[in-house]
This record gives C-alpha cells, sequence and structure tokens, in this order.
C-alpha cells in the first residue's frame, strides 16, 4: 500500500488511544508555531507587513479577518506554500523558513484543505491506510523477500486506520468509495487522515466549506475530541464566526497584512478596531 506520510512516525494504537500528545497527562502550552516579523509582497501589494503570532502546543487557535487581510498568504506561509521575503517560521522549536509542505509534513505539519482532496476511486478505508509512506509494501523486492513483514505491516495500518473511522464514527460508510460520500464526511475523512501520523499541528484552512449544518457539528465536535482527549494542536482559518467562536481560543485578527487584535472570541466581538476594520464604519455607526 504505497502512500505519503512517514510510517516511522506513525502512533501506535496504544498511543492513538491515550493521548501520546499529552505530555503526563496534560498539555503543555509553548509555542509549536512562532511566526516573527514576517512579510511577503506580491508586486506592489504587500499581503503580509511584518506579522508576528504564536500559536500554543494544545491550543486550538482561530486566525480571522476581513477579505484581503492577508490570513491565506499568512497561512500558506506557515505551511510552506509560499516563501517569506523577510522574517522567521520556528516551527517546534526550529527555524522552518522556507521549507516545503512535504518537509513540513514529516516534521509533524498537517494541513487540511478547503476542498477536500480524497481518492475517489478508494474506499474510506484505503484512503487512511494511503497515508504513511516508508511502508514495506512498497518496495518490490521485499513484497518476494519478506511476504509476511508486509503483511504484518498492512494488518497493522488496517488497524489504525479502523480505529481511525471509529473515533470518527464513520464505521457505517468505512468500505464506501470516497468520491461518494458527502461534503462533510470527505472533511472528516480529511481530518482522520492527520491522525494516521504523530501530527504536531494540525492546519485547518476553511473546515466549514460545502458542510451542511448537521455533519458540521459532528465535524466541530470530532475536533473537540481530538484536541481534549488526543491533545491535538490546530491552527484555523476560518470564516464562519459561529465554529470559531465554538472552538477557537484564542483568536488572532489580521487586517491589512497585520496582526491588530487577540483574544477570546467575544473579547473580538466587541472589539471597536475589529468592527471597523470588518465594516469599515466606527464601531458607534454600525451599532
Amino acid at each position: 500500500m504505497t502512500g505519503f506520510c512517514a510510517y516511522a512516525q506513525m502512533p501506535d494504537k496504544l498511543a492513538f488511544m491515550t493521548g501520546k500528545h499529552q505530555d503526563g497527562g496534560g498539555v503543555s502550552f509553548d509555542a509549536v508555531i512562532d511566526v516573527k516579523n514576517v512579510s511577503k509582497r506580491f508586486g506592489g501589494l504587500r499581503a503580509v507587513n511584518d506579522c508576528s503570532l504564536r500559536v500554543e502546543r494544545g491550543s486550538i487557535t482561530g486566525l480571522i479577518g476581513p477579505n484581503g487581510a492577508g490570513k491565506s498568504t499568512l497561512f500558506n506561509l506557515v505551511a510552506g506554500n509560499i516563501t517569506p521575503d523577510s522574517g522567521q517560521i520556528i516551527f517546534d522549536g526550529q527555524d522552518v523558513t522556507g521549507l516545503k509542505p512535504h518537509q513540513l509534513f514529516h516534521r509533524g505539519m498537517l494541513r487540511t484543505f478547503q476542498i477536500a482532496h480524497e481518492f475517489s476511486n478508494m474506499t474510506a478505508v484505503e484512503n487512511l491506510m494511503m497515508v504513511p509512506s516508508g511502508q514495506p509494501g512498497e518496495s518490490l523486492f521485499r513484497t518476494w523477500l519478506t511476504p509476511g513483514t508486509v503483511k504484518d505491516a498492512d494488518r497493522h495500518v488496517r488497524q489504525k486506520a479502523l480505529d481511525v473511522i471509529d473515533f470518527l464514527k464513520l464505521g457505517h460508510v468505512k468500505n464506501e468509495l470516497a468520491g461518494n460520500l458527502s461534503g462533510g464526511q470527505k472533511k472528516l475523512l480529511e481530518l482522520g487522515r492527520t491522525m494516521m501520523v504523530d501530527a504536531k499541528v494540525v492546519l485547518l484552512d476553511e473546515v466549514a466549506a460545502g458542510v451542511n449544518r448537521t455533519l458540521l457539528q459532528d465535524l466541530a465536535a470530532n475536533i473537540e475530541r481530538m484536541n481534549q482527549e488526543l491533545g491535538y494542536t490546530f491552527f484555523v482559518i476560518e470564516h464562519d464566526m459561529d465554529l470559531i467562536g465554538r472552538l477557537c481560543d484564542p483568536v488572532i485578527v489580521m487586517a491589512q497584512g497585520e496582526k491588530i487584535a487577540e483574544g477570546q472570541m467575544e473579547e473580538i466581538r466587541a472589539n471597536p478596531e475589529i468592527i471597523e476594520a470588518y465594516f469599515g464604519a466606527p464601531a458607534e455607526a454600525v451599532a
């Protein structure tokens, strides 16, 4: 079974069930992502301007802002899709500025996308089994010479995939072709793919897009469970303010390429500077 994630980093079933991401039964709140004075320009447009922010380990940190605020550019900078013109991106204590997404992936940074990327002609379980790379079955010679090792590894990966399916309550569609799943089920499956390796942080890009309200509640509940029960850290960019309010603490606000505020959602909603950034008018006028 071929794939694209680090097989060696895949937590075993016991670690998955007991929360390997936690330290001594609790969550350690140090910065897993530390963006330092990052700037990015496209031609004459400065999309991100000397921006600094932190994502604490064990948190669900939200990133919001009006259209054109620079959120997506910053997210892509952190994810390694583009390289900053200046500044540093520190991940898990290491300078990863300029590293590509696949390099960050092997260090434990995983990302989901606004449009789910599933293997449509494979089942839900097979999609998850595709994730770990370096599996013995990827080598033709090992398949010939050590078939027992290949079978044992395949059973281990399959059991891990079934554990993830059960955690996400997708058992009723585990043998369904992924292309036949609903938008919300595909988002859950993509979330499950992040659970097939030992992720240090998961970047969630517009997780609510294309998901009906009922399945969105299931999706949010699973994100909360992954955070609270398994210690996963999330960095979320999202336009659904209700979802951000439910999941995220803290919430970071960007406008015109800069971070302008950070705090709990209640504080953010009451901040006149943020109201002006969103609506282009002073808070008194909006009220």
